[in-house]
């Protein structure tokens, strides 16, 4: 897992600007972290957790702006991805 402090304050920085547009849909996320591969790990909550949309949430919305903040930083995945697996909306 990557430790840079400066890294990780710049993407929670980044993350915590985007956080209202899914506050406003009754969503959250949860920073997990970052791995060597400089892929952002998230948990996407609340209404986003188990919206069938979350997958283009995180890829189109959520990334897109962390990668604009962050251009170290390569992908951003779902950690809970299984849990709407689970629920028979995974992709």
């Amino acid at each position: 897992m990557i430790e840079d402090p400066k890294l990780l304050e710049t993407v929670k920085e980044a993350l915590e600007m985007f956080r209202p547009q899914l506050q406003a849909d009754g969503g959250d996320m949860e920073f997990v972290c970052i791995d060597d591969d400089y892929k952002v790990h998230l948990n996407l909550t609340g209404a986003c957790g188990g919206c069938p949309m979350a997958v283009m949430t995180l890829k189109m919305g959520i990334e897109r702006y962390l990668i604009d903040a962050c251009p170290e930083i390569k992908e951003v995945v779902q950690d809970n991805a299984q849990n709407l697996d689970d629920m028979g909306m995974g992709f």
